[in-house]
């Protein structure tokens, strides 16, 4: 994985108009940004989810709770899945926006992987890693 950003694809030659080459490096870096920002929280939202699976399993290491029998013992466990299970989310979520990174850099991002055609902006602010148009989303 690149998880950098590319060039702006222009030669710099003198004469050369490239409004639309700096049109796109300028998408690319304002989708890198939303991007990395993204990222960030997501690794912060990891990070105490992580904590908090620790947490729990210290806090039940000392208290000699049985799961099956024992009413707290079920909230624990419940706690300890829920936990982990945003964990997983969060770690599909990076792993996603680390992948869009990639396309950003590679000037492949909000490009439809099925079609070609552009993604619309809305589903890259709910969705941004999104790989497919709304079309062939499913």
């Amino acid at each position: 994985m690149v998880h950098h950003q590319g060039g702006s694809g222009g030669t710099g030659e003198p004469g050369e108009t490239e409004t639309t080459a700096a049109g796109e490096t300028d998408a690319r870096d304002g989708a890198g940004a939303r991007l990395r920002a993204r990222l960030a929280e997501v690794e912060a939202r990891l990070t105490a989810q992580r904590r908090a699976v620790a947490g729990i399993v210290e806090s039940a290491r000392d208290a000699n709770v049985d799961d099956e029998h024992d009413p707290e013992g079920a909230t624990l466990a419940w706690e300890r899945q829920q936990a982990a299970a945003l964990a997983t989310e969060a770690e599909r979520e990076r792993d996603q926006l680390l992948a869009a990174l990639d396309r950003v850099a590679e000037g492949t991002y909000g490009v439809c992987e099925v079609c070609g055609r552009p993604i619309p902006a809305a589903r890259l602010e709910a969705r941004p890693g999104a790989t497919r148009c709304v079309e062939h989303a499913t």
